[in-house]
């Protein structure tokens, strides 16, 4: 293990001076604060600029993890493979950076290998990184949990999921990012036999609970927790069910089973209402009704499709990105780039439209809500304000916002592979700007009205 501060990391700075009237969020962990994707500043731009003021930009190696943004500091993980390697040994890292300067205070360096990974996507770490005061908690790819000090980047404590839970490490490696709730930290581990979720104390590392057996690999979604029935719920979706759990103690409240084909439950469970949303590759969408007066939920409907091919599917079949909810509507980017707009109630597909991603396999947006209208940054790199509407898209603007760098091995609906350059990762929104990494770099760019 390496690590290294620079003399900046003893005093990072607190986040800008903000103009009248804008308000200052941070962009703490996956999807922000309480994992909505939802941005609450004001004097935000009503329409993007040709070309957006960028603060600053520094290298970075690879990876697929967010940003996340906190007290004037950023942090992220990156991936370099050894030069000399055959094997995809290499060196994961975690980097705090100024906010306002992108100057690194400091970074902590450990040395994995990526040989179980599919050999296309073992390119760095997925986990957004996870802040909570004084403390950023990091996963890497292979299951490699850490504690860090924010100002100092010293370890406090870590996990070792493979040597402590004899958890299998997935294809497309560990992506489930940390959840802070009071005292305890939530991670989704996949241990066997018994541990796909364990619950540490965040302080110390001790664990507190462990819940759910593992009957399959540990799968890709985020945990979150809502409230609903009266009290707070965790939800965890695995290959093998959607389950709501006790987050203080592990008790599954209930659960109801789907096998998720290939393990890959990616897109995040959202919540709207009484409305509970899953959405998967190769079987589409499934949506439960909460109860309102019992930890509890009814089975509404679920997709019937058996394959993932645009001409064969009903409702939404998300891969990466997470559908949102609007009223009685669910509108999400299908297998093949298709967005999609449906009846919440039913899952009736409304309609589709090509516009906001491209026409090819795995397409992804990530859609982030800010008033009436989403911020969306599509694959090929283009930052969108839009509106979704029961009658269909509505692109308000576009610009350029990153290069996309990274491999996509993206079979096109008519079958033949083409190799598309991708950029997978969700930025952070925070403190007037957007803050975004490839993999070659990471950038802060304005999005604030005064700076155009």
């Amino acid at each position: 293990m390496r690590k290294t501060v620079t003399t900046a990391g003893l005093a990072a700075l607190a986040a800008a001076m903000l103009a009248p009237g804008l308000a200052a969020e941070d962009w703490p962990q996956w999807r922000g604060a309480d994992r909505l994707a939802v941005w609450h500043e004001t004097g935000i731009v009503e329409e993007l600029p040709d070309e957006l003021r960028v603060a600053w930009r520094t290298p970075l190696r690879s990876g697929y993890s967010g940003p996340a943004v906190a007290d004037g500091r950023i942090f992220i993980t990156d991936w370099m493979e050894d030069p000399d390697s055959r094997t995809l040994d290499g060196t994961e890292r975690a980097l705090a950076l100024d906010e306002e300067t992108g100057e690194v205070l400091w970074t902590h360096e450990w040395q994995t290998s990526y040989r179980m990974l599919s050999v296309a996507y073992a390119i760095g770490p997925r986990a957004t990184p996870t802040v909570d005061g004084d403390r950023v908690y990091v996963v890497g790819g292979t299951g490699r949990l850490f504690c860090f000090d924010v100002e100092t980047g010293d370890v406090l404590w870590e996990k070792d999921y493979v040597a402590e839970y004899d958890t299998s490490v997935p294809v497309w490696g560990v992506v489930s990012a940390p959840l802070v709730d009071g005292d305890r930290l939530i991670t989704v581990v996949g241990g066997e036999p018994d541990a796909l979720v364990v619950a540490f104390d965040k302080r110390t590392g001790e664990e507190i609970w462990r819940a759910i057996e593992v009957g399959s690999e540990m799968g890709y979604a985020q945990p979150v927790i809502y409230e609903a029935g009266g009290v707070r719920q965790l939800i965890v979706w695995h290959p093998l069910a959607l389950a709501s759990l006790d987050p203080e103690t592990g008790e599954v409240y209930w659960e109801q089973p789907w096998d998720v084909s290939m393990g890959v439950t990616v897109a995040t469970p959202v919540r709207s209402g009484d409305y509970l949303l899953v959405s998967q590759f190769f079987n589409g969408s499934m949506m439960m009704r909460l109860s309102q007066d019992r930890p509890a939920a009814t089975h509404l409907w679920q997709g019937q499709s058996r394959s993932e091919l645009p001409d064969q599917t009903t409702t939404i079949h998300a891969m990466v990105t997470t559908p949102i909810i609007i009223g009685d509507y669910v509108y999400g980017v299908d297998s093949y780039g298709e967005l999609r707009g449906l009846d919440a109630r039913t899952g009736e597909r409304l309609w589709m439209s090509p516009d906001m991603t491209a026409q090819a396999r795995w397409s992804t947006a990530f859609l982030v809500r800010h008033g009436d209208r989403y911020f969306v940054n599509n694959d090929d790199g283009y930052l969108i304000l839009a509106q979704f509407t029961p009658e269909g898209y509505v692109e308000l603007s576009r610009t350029r916002l990153i290069e996309p760098t990274a491999g996509s091995g993206t079979r096109t609906p008519h079958g033949r592979i083409e190799e598309r350059l991708v950029n997978w990762s969700h930025p952070a929104y925070a403190n007037g700007h957007i803050v975004h990494r490839n993999d070659r770099e990471i950038m802060r760019a304005s999005l604030r009205a005064s700076d155009y």
